[in-house]
């Protein structure tokens, strides 16, 4: 059994010594192959939100009343509790060499994790289904750019990007970030500086209302820390899937610290300037309001700082599908067996692909993206956050980070079991504790407003109550968990494999 199962888990290696085409997609990777650095972690989750996307978490602030200086505050506030949590699935990564929800399997059985998979494919499709109507929208109104070209010509590359797999996504990153950080320093030095007029955007483009000034309140606060928490948060079941190339030995702190500094850092830095956009241009589009300031400070600026914007965002585009691929796939193989080969990471790219253009034009002929963005950051993170709770509960308070690798893809008689009942009531109990507290808002109208949301007058404390009583009750429920006959099979496993060792135990 442990001799077939070893050969289940080994990955169709094609090309990795040319770097050409990553072999690997949900499956273990050998200690061999963990030739990534830890000095990438920190640029590449630093450029994973230096986009003009991550602007438009800062339009959420004003569109409901608070100011650019409070959508700063609230914002990084927000995103820096978001990255917390981030950060720290990020360490099981080289710690286990696997994909995030490959290791869920652990907390919701082979086939519950079909649960949260669900959930979080909704995560990284939705992502790229916003961008791509942001940009639509966008180059329609900036140069009439025909919407369905548009996508194509962004979610092409970027598919090709995510079939190379792994080492070019960190290539991409790097290259993206020497185009990204030039082009946004000088954004912010005019900002700063004074050098964009502070002139509504109601002005240059018909039919946009001027706003009345802006201020602070208690309700758009808390909206904003909610959105920018969410926003980080959501990358939670990303990072893994970019660390297991790392060596098994890497500091965990370290690896935590990186990752933080790298995704709060920059996520911070571009809610400001999407607060200050928002506040000071009264800016609805943020192609649209890069262009005015590019072309304030220089005639035919803006066309520039549009075009990098788009070029520097595609690795991201890239990182979505291909963290989206990983879920299908291990959707897939949780009730059909999938070997991982690079026809079928490349099957569920296509799948992931069309989707995602599917639903984002459908999205764009309703002409409601901004309003989409905000309700789809909220409801991202009701669904997220029961299942970071209960998967960080588990490996760091419950298992502490022991776990038997081999036993991850096995379909039967497997340590973890086929329904996770612990995970997946635990899970449940956190959502339906939430319901009363959702406050889901669109602008100033409401979409849904618990009755204890509306009580404390629509502040949205859902997330909060989520971690919270998902945490406790998995925490509870594992205590009827027979650890011991656990390491007994894990300390076989690793006597009879020990690349599939996961460290001492009490490490965690």
């Amino acid at each position: 059994m442990m001799q077939a199962t070893d050969e289940v888990v080994k990955s169709t290696v094609v090309g990795v010594e040319h770097g050409a085409i990553e072999g690997h997609s949900i499956d273990f990777i050998p200690d061999s192959e963990r030739t990534d650095r830890l000095s990438r972690q920190g640029p590449f989750w630093f450029l994973g939100n230096f986009t003009f996307f991550t602007m438009t978490i800062g339009f959420v602030g004003p569109s409901i009343g608070l100011s650019a200086l409070w959508t700063t505050i609230a914002g990084t506030l927000g995103i820096m509790f978001g990255t917390l949590f981030m950060a720290f699935h990020g360490s099981q990564g080289p710690h286990l060499g696997l994909p995030q929800m490959i290791q869920s399997r652990a907390q919701f059985g082979y086939r519950g994790v079909i649960v949260v998979l669900l959930a979080t494919l909704f995560v990284f499709a939705g992502f790229n289904i916003v961008n791509l109507v942001l940009m639509m929208q966008g180059l329609k109104a900036l140069f009439n750019w025909d919407p369905v070209k548009v996508a194509l010509a962004v979610t092409v590359p970027a598919s090709v990007l995510a079939i190379l797999g792994h080492d070019w996504m960190h290539r991409s990153f790097k290259w993206a970030l020497c185009l990204s950080l030039p082009l946004y320093g000088l954004v912010t030095v005019a900002v700063l500086m004074h050098w964009v007029p502070d002139v509504p955007l109601a002005a240059v483009e018909p039919g946009v209302t001027p706003t009345p000034p802006l201020g602070f309140n208690w309700i758009a606060f808390i909206a904003q820390f909610a959105a920018a928490a969410s926003y980080n948060i959501a990358y939670a079941p990303y990072v893994s899937d970019y660390s297991r190339y790392l060596p098994k030995n890497t500091p965990s702190g370290k690896l935590i610290a990186a990752v933080f500094l790298g995704a709060s850092l920059s996520g911070a830095w571009m809610i400001a300037i999407g607060g200050w956009l928002a506040d000071h241009l009264h800016a609805t589009d943020v192609l649209v309001a890069l262009s005015q300031v590019g072309n304030d400070l220089a005639p035919g600026m803006g066309s520039v700082v549009v075009g990098v914007t788009i070029l520097a965002f595609l690795p991201v585009i890239a990182m979505n599908i291909y963290s989206a691929k990983l879920t299908a796939i291990t959707a897939l193989d949780s009730f059909h067996k999938v070997q991982p080969t690079p026809k079928a990471r490349i099957l569920a790219i296509l799948f992931v692909v069309i989707l995602q253009l599917g639903v984002a034009l459908s999205i764009y002929t309703s002409g409601k993206g901004l309003s989409v963005l905000n309700i789809y950051l909220v409801v991202m993170l009701y669904f997220l956050v029961p299942w970071t709770a209960v998967n960080l509960t588990d490996y760091f308070f419950v298992r502490k980070g022991r776990y038997a690798i081999p036993h991850f893809f096995m379909p039967h008689n497997n340590l973890y079991g086929t329904w996770g009942a612990r995970g997946l009531i635990a899970y449940a109990i956190g959502f339906v504790a939430m319901i009363p507290f959702f406050c889901v808002l669109d602008g100033s109208n409401e979409v849904y407003v618990g009755p204890l949301a509306r009580a404390m007058g629509s502040v949205d404390l859902a997330w909060l109550v989520g971690l919270f009583v998902s945490g406790i009750a998995y925490y509870a429920l594992s205590r009827s968990l027979d650890l011991k006959y656990e390491e007994s099979v894990i300390a076989h496993i690793e006597k009879t494999s020990p690349q599939y060792t996961t460290g001492d135990k009490g490490r965690y």
